[in-house]
């Protein structure tokens, strides 16, 4: 995989920023295996392969590699819960 960049190191104030809203996400109520699609799911959406990449690693450790496949077409799939889906819509609304 050659990403087009590691936005650790093009944009490390994105990344403190987007660290402050996964503390505040995982702090909340919502469960380690759902922030890793929302992660995953946003990560999808802004295209960003050094991202997808890191999400995948750390989803596979706790999800199936099919709720991963089908992740992109979530609204279709029976695989994934209401509860989910209402992330999966908030994450594609943002």
């Amino acid at each position: 995989m050659n990403p087009r960049s590691n936005i650790f190191k093009s944009a490390p104030d994105v990344v403190k920023a987007l660290m402050e809203v996964e503390k505040t996400l995982t702090a909340g109520t919502i469960e380690p295996r759902l922030a890793m699609l929302i992660k995953l799911r946003a990560s999808q959406i802004n295209s960003c392969a050094f991202c997808v990449n890191m999400h995948v690693k750390e989803a596979l450790k706790a999800d199936t590699n099919m709720r991963l496949h089908m992740l992109s077409a979530w609204r279709e799939s029976s695989l994934f819960s209401e509860r989910e889906r209402a992330a999966l819509a908030w994450t594609e609304a943002l």
